[in-house]
């Protein structure tokens, strides 16, 4: 791909993207969610200056769900297996020049998580290679801070959890346990809670709603019985969580049962949030001081009128005004690369001058 420079100048990209990760490098970082996974490499870039902006991205590379308690763990890794070595072949790179991976996926919930990971990519890389298994909130956090693990996110997509570090390296996490364990500000508990009360309205259990032409109309269903063999043919967290932008839909609309449940969506989100921010006491002992809240994933994204984010945001502030609001400007998976570099930066820094 041919480009000119500030100067009018006319270069190859491709060629120097090339030349960058061949000399010196490159870091590896996914994103491995439960509807999608995500691999950028990125060229080692020196310790010594700040980051560039933009970052310099070699390749991109997209596959399927890499959460084990999703697909289970064969599948999970035949994904993440995937993904690494389709970016690798499309930014002109090999194992051999990987410095650093840092895989960042959900389902990583335990040390006996991470080090299983970690055992198996020692199967892939060469022994020089630096290996770093996250949580995936831990890299959607370091999309908003660049690198710098301080502060707390909030992903709110298919599914949902908040994770939070200090600067001395503690860290808390609250939600995030899936639907069966109750996460229902994510994506999949709107669509679930929608759906339920479809049944309940024509159960005669609950009040009618407008919920109920609308999910059978986008469904091509013609009855709320019809619902139950369409959720159990394919209960997947995904394929349910694509109704939300039916519930804001109605619930912008009026419709009583859709706002209700928003408003405890945005409820639920918010504790999950300020459990963090106590169990860390990132707002100082006053409750006054500055925090950043990185917000990731598509129910925080601005809905119209009904903006769960902004909704979510309003009321954390009513209890800690020092929270400052951040909107990543680069994915997870390029906030997992981030973090590869900012570790190694540290072990250099470590090392003593000879």
């Amino acid at each position: 791909m041919k480009r000119r420079d500030r100067n009018g100048e006319i270069w190859d990209f491709e060629q120097e993207m090339s030349s960058i990760s061949s000399r010196d490098g490159v870091i590896l970082g996914l994103d491995g969610g439960t509807t999608s996974t995500v691999c950028i490499c990125m060229p080692l870039m020196s310790f010594s200056q700040k980051l560039p902006e933009p970052l310099p991205i070699l390749a991109r590379a997209i596959a399927g769900c890499s959460n084990h308690n999703s697909v289970g763990e064969t599948a999970a890794r035949e994904t993440l297996e995937q993904v690494m070595a389709e970016v690798l072949t499309k930014s002109n790179s090999n194992r051999s020049a990987v410095r650093a991976v840092c895989l960042a996926v959900s389902g990583v919930n335990h040390p006996t998580d991470q080090q299983r990971i970690l055992d198996w990519l020692r199967d892939i890389f060469p022994k020089h290679v630096k290996l770093f298994v996250q949580n995936d909130a831990v890299a959607a956090l370091a999309s908003g801070t660049m690198g710098k693990l301080h502060g707390c996110v909030l992903i709110a997509g298919t599914g949902t959890i908040s994770y939070g570090f200090t600067e001395d390296g503690r860290e808390a996490r609250a939600a995030g346990a899936g639907p069966v364990l109750g996460d229902w500000g994510s994506g999949y508990g709107i669509a679930a809670q929608a759906l339920t009360a479809v049944v309940r309205a024509h159960d005669g259990r609950g009040p009618q709603t407008a919920l109920t032409s609308s999910i059978l109309d986008i469904l091509n269903l013609s009855s709320p019985d019809e619902l139950i063999g369409w959720t159990y043919a394919d209960p997947s967290w995904a394929r349910i969580a694509a109704l939300v932008p039916l519930v804001v839909s109605c619930a912008e609309a009026g419709d009583q049962v859709a706002n209700q449940i928003l408003h405890d969506s945005v409820k639920d989100l918010a504790e999950s949030v300020k459990a963090v921010v106590r169990r860390l006491g990132l707002c100082g002992e006053d409750g006054m001081d500055p925090f950043p809240l990185v917000m990731v994933g598509g129910v925080l994204e601005a809905n119209k009128r009904w903006d769960i984010g902004n909704e979510v945001i309003k009321r954390i502030c009513e209890s800690y005004p020092g929270v400052h609001p951040v909107r990543p400007k680069v994915e997870p998976a390029v906030g997992a690369a981030l973090l590869a570099w900012t570790f190694l930066k540290k072990e250099s820094e470590a090392k003593p001058a000879t």
